[in-house]
Order: structure tokens, then C-alpha cells, then sequence
């Protein structure tokens, strides 16, 4: 029984490990589509500062610690001049050794602008 157990237990805490890292790395990538959003309504705002959207997606992703932080800094993507694209590569908190991800989410929305009454 000693020898079966002493078999078994690596091989059940290295799945209980990958559980985790699996937890981690979803954590991360919801955290860095949060964090795209986050960036372009700030960025998308008629008569916003250049680099509004950059900043704010680099805040919330510096609010996370160290379960996700920035590969590099957060860029506008994108050729559209109506359309705000906010592109955000973060890596995960790693348990496994020798692993090194990053995730990379895009998020866009159309730029607001102002349209007087009754133009098209």
C-alpha cells in the first residue's frame, strides 16, 4: 500500500498543480480582455488625450499584482480612423517551471464623435 501511494501522489499533485496553473491562465486572459475594454472606452471618447487608453489599460492590469503582469506596454491597433482597437499582452503567474506565456487580447469599439442635429 506505502509503495502504491508513494507512486500515485506525484502524479495526483502534479494534476491538482495543473488545475491551478489552468485557474491562472484563464484568470490572466480574463484579465487582459478586461483590461483591453477598460482601455478603449477611455480611449474611444470624443476629444480624449492621446495615450487615455493606453494609460488606463496599464492601471487596471497594475491593480491585478503579480497574478498578470504586462509583457509590454499596452498599443492601438488598427488603420480604421472611426474604429479605437486596444491591444494588451500580459503573462500569467506561472507554477510550472520552464514555462514562459503571454496572452495577447484585442478589444475595439467605434470611436465617439459629435454629429449635429439632423445631419446623417
Amino acid at each position: 500500500m506505502t509503495i502504491s501511494l508513494a507512486i500515485v501522489f506525484p502524479a495526483v499533485l502534479f494534476m491538482i498543480l495543473l488545475v491551478v496553473q489552468a485557474g491562472l491562465w484563464w484568470y490572466a486572459e480574463q484579465a487582459a480582455l478586461a483590461a483591453a475594454r477598460e482601455g478603449v472606452e477611455a480611449g474611444r471618447v470624443n476629444g480624449a488625450p492621446t495615450g487615455a487608453g493606453e494609460q488606463r489599460a496599464s492601471e487596471f492590469v497594475g491593480r491585478l499584482g503579480q497574478l498578470a503582469t504586462l509583457r509590454q506596454p499596452p498599443r492601438q491597433t488598427g488603420n480604421d480612423p472611426d474604429l479605437y482597437q486596444l491591444s494588451v499582452t500580459v503573462k500569467p503567474l506561472t507554477l510550472i517551471p520552464f514555462v514562459d506565456t503571454t496572452i495577447t487580447k484585442t478589444a475595439g469599439a467605434p470611436r465617439e464623435k459629435f454629429v449635429p442635429p439632423g445631419a446623417p
